[in-house]
């Protein structure tokens, strides 16, 4: 699922060429605009996702498949890919989208289209921005000198760079391709963007690419882009007139870094240097480079602007712009920004407990929530303050749920493909608290946050609470070595940062005991995951946001109209829509359920994500949508029919309900730690998805409905002494 979905997208289409295009951000009318180009076709434009949600809140933001790749046309002639036809594409679908004048970017032989585009059309370039600029002025990479591109080696072995050759490429595409993109990005932990990139490169074919290779490129027509007329390119720069930057890798490991520096000094320009980073900053180092970006584009829109009134470009003497409001720390109460993960209810639930407890300990303090649904339906119904910045968040429980199968979630997986979502709503966060003050961040799950905090700590300016109840990515047996790879990647990239950056989080809080956690590796050289993080977080026990003790059973069955003695099976599957199938194939198995428990009433809850209408209840069987009592319904029923959500089963556990929780297949959190946690209190009657035949579910309600209940008493003070390790730092 994407983070952003174009408001507009077409085609334009040039003598015979169809090429495709998206529009982002067009509601903000006359803002700047900003155009994407394409580079070398061997991507597509979806390389720009982690700078179009951002971009696209402030500017206008289009971009377009290059000829070649993704939805665009691949002309069978040479002179189809010439750099002048990808530059007039640019200008057509400036014209198809009605932008006047656009902040042109380009990154690497995308950096020769922006260049030549500026020189060929200075009155529609308002900017400029040339990335790892692939245009012929380079020191050669001593590594690249073994490429000959037309090289016939027969039998002979292509290694290394010297794959970049046109019979190697119609030998073994996908070999060059898994050869050549690891080469973009140096940074360690790169898998998602260098899976990312392979995935694209395979989508176009060697035909292509080598036509595209022969095609002229930032000269006069007679040599091809591999011979470079460095003339051509410096005078193309010599002709720009438009404001413009340089953004470099120090570790481009594709074109030399000394390119970058070289093509500012042509063109007069600032260049910003991304020590450390290789060939795609705006990719690997995406927030550094967005804000970047951002300020260079508000800049020269500014100068313009101020061109066009006459007006002087020197900052308004004080006095002249308004009244202005500054208010002492010390006299402005305090504030904490509370951030609750959406991927189900049981964040919110646990963490609007802690709040209250939190503001026991510190009645004056105010707290803000920036959150989505299903999030936003507990803090709505609780007269929680929701921050009106949340309509910017990105939909992460809406992609969770797009990435479910039949009560399956590769949930790894999942999170692994929120990438751009995550980037979208780290940087709502930040510009709410690069505006407004807060004397406390707290983060229950808040991936983006921390990660991003972690990777751009010079951004961090207030205290950081993250609360978890699991920590560190586990493979599920069925996900090969390659899922075992990955999550000991990520694993090892969030214990270095933050053994790197200890100040990062100011208090780790662990959401159960050290026993909740399992005794194995974060991976192959990596610590213990129990006594890492023993070391590392504070454990608060479990937090539920109800006291079980105050719920009376006997109160709430009356209170819901259940006759004295009348059995009720509660279903519910928790706050997101990935419970939907387990919904159905219970109540498909309703005349089973009911003829080996006669009488038997069942009570479905669907949730804040699911049409209750959706689910065609069959007599005998009510269905509710979200309830905000639910914990009262648990209590009531004699039985329940749950997935395996730590929180659902949690609750029943503390409240002494008898259960069957079938956990979603892929999922290693339901698969493995919660009934590892599940089993310390003797609680709940495991039931696989496989073997959840009408049959089966029938037995297994009829048999857990008559079982005592000796669970293991459900700490109650987890809210408590999450606060009381919170607010020593207000």
């Amino acid at each position: 699922m994407r983070a952003l979905e174009p408001d507009r997208d077409g085609y334009v289409e040039r003598n015979g060429v169809k090429v495709h295009f998206e529009a982002f951000g067009t509601a903000n009318g006359t803002a700047p605009a900003i155009l994407l180009l394409p580079t070398w076709s061997i991507v597509q434009s979806r390389r720009w996702k982690m700078q179009v949600p951002y971009l696209a809140r402030r500017f206008r933001v289009v971009t377009f498949d290059g000829r070649g790749c993704g939805r665009s046309d691949r002309p069978r002639e040479v002179a189809g890919y010439a750099d002048t036809e990808y530059v007039d594409d640019a200008a057509a679908v400036l014209d198809a989208t009605g932008i006047e004048r656009a902040v042109v970017v380009g990154i690497s032989m995308g950096g020769g289209y922006g260049l030549r585009f500026a020189a060929r059309y200075p009155e529609r370039t308002l900017g400029a921005v040339f990335i790892a600029p692939a245009v012929g002025l380079a020191d050669p990479l001593p590594a690249r000198q073994v490429s000959d591109f037309d090289a016939d080696l027969g039998d002979g072995e292509y290694e290394g760079w010297a794959k970049e050759n046109r019979h190697y490429w119609l030998r073994d595409w996908p070999g060059y391709v898994e050869f050549f993109i690891p080469n973009l990005f140096t940074e360690p932990h790169s898998t998602k963007q260098i899976e990312d990139s392979i995935g694209w490169g395979l989508e176009t074919d060697p035909e292509t690419m080598i036509l595209i290779e022969d095609a002229p490129y930032l000269d006069s027509g007679d040599r091809t882009r591999r011979s470079y007329a460095r003339a051509t390119t410096l005078d193309l720069a010599a002709r720009v007139r438009c404001p413009c930057l340089v953004v470099q890798g120090t570790d481009d490991a594709v074109v030399h870094a000394s390119g970058g520096r070289r093509l500012a000094d042509a063109l007069g320009c600032p260049i910003v240097e991304f020590e450390g980073s290789g060939h795609a900053p705006d990719a690997r180092d995406p927030v550094r480079f967005n804000l970047l970006l951002r300020e260079f584009v508000e800049r020269v829109a500014s100068r313009e602007a101020a061109t066009k009134t006459n007006i002087a470009t020197a900052p308004a003497p004080v006095g002249q712009a308004g009244p202005l409001t500054w208010r002492r720390a010390q006299a402005r109460p305090q504030r904490a920004l509370f951030l609750s993960s959406p991927i189900g209810l049981g964040h919110a639930l646990r963490d609007v407990a802690i709040a209250r407890e939190l503001r026991a300990l510190r009645p004056d303090l105010q707290v803000d929530w920036l959150a989505q649904d299903p999030v936003t339906h507990v803090l709505a119904a609780r007269g929680e303050r929701i921050l009106p910045a949340s309509a910017w968040l990105a939909g992460e429980s809406a992609h969770i749920e797009s990435e479910a199968g039949e009560h399956d979630l590769r949930v790894f997986q999942a999170y692994r493909d929120m990438d751009e979502i995550l980037l979208a709503n780290f940087h709502v966060f930040h510009d709410v608290v690069a505006e407004e003050p807060y004397d406390l961040v707290i983060g229950d799950e808040a991936w983006d946050v921390d990660h991003f905090w972690h990777e751009n700590p010079e951004l961090k300016r207030t205290p950081f609470v993250w609360l978890t109840d699991f920590v560190g990515w586990l493979p599920m047996p069925d996900g090969g070595e390659r899922e075992a790879f990955l999550t000991a990647d990520y694993n090892a990239e969030m214990i270095g940062h933050v053994e790197r950056f200890p100040y990062l989080r100011d208090r780790a809080i662990f959401v159960g005991e050290p026993d909740d956690l399992p005794e194995v590796d974060f991976g192959p050289g990596l610590p213990a995951v129990r006594s890492w993080t023993q070391a590392h977080f504070a454990f608060a026990g479990y937090v539920s946001g109800f006291d079980p003790s105050a719920v009376d059973r006997d109160e709430a069955r009356a209170e819901f109209g259940y006759g004295e003695g009348e059995q009720v099976c509660l279903v519910t599957v928790g706050g997101s829509g990935v419970g939907e199938h387990l919904l159905r194939r219970v109540i498909q198995a309703h005349p089973e359920i009911e003829r080996v428990v006669p009488g038997l009433r069942m009570v479905v809850v669907a949730g804040p994500r699911i049409d209750p209408a959706s689910l065609g209840a069959p007599a005998g069987v009510e269905i509710h949508g979200y309830l905000d009592d639910l914990h009262r319904r648990m209590a009531a029923a004699d039985v329940a029919v749950v997935q395996g959500g730590l929180t659902t089963t949690m609750e029943l556990a503390a409240l002494r309900t008898p259960f069957v929780y079938v956990p979603l297949r892929g999922h290693f959190e339901q698969q493995l730690l919660v009934p590892r946690r599940l089993g310390r209190y003797g609680a709940g009657r495991r039931l696989d998805h496989e073997d959840a035949t009408p049959d089966a579910i029938a037995e297994a309600i009829s048999s857990e409905m008559v079982k005592h209940t000796d669970y293991l008493p459900v700490e109650a003070d987890g809210a408590a002494r999450a606060a009381a390790l919170i607010a020593g730092l207000l």
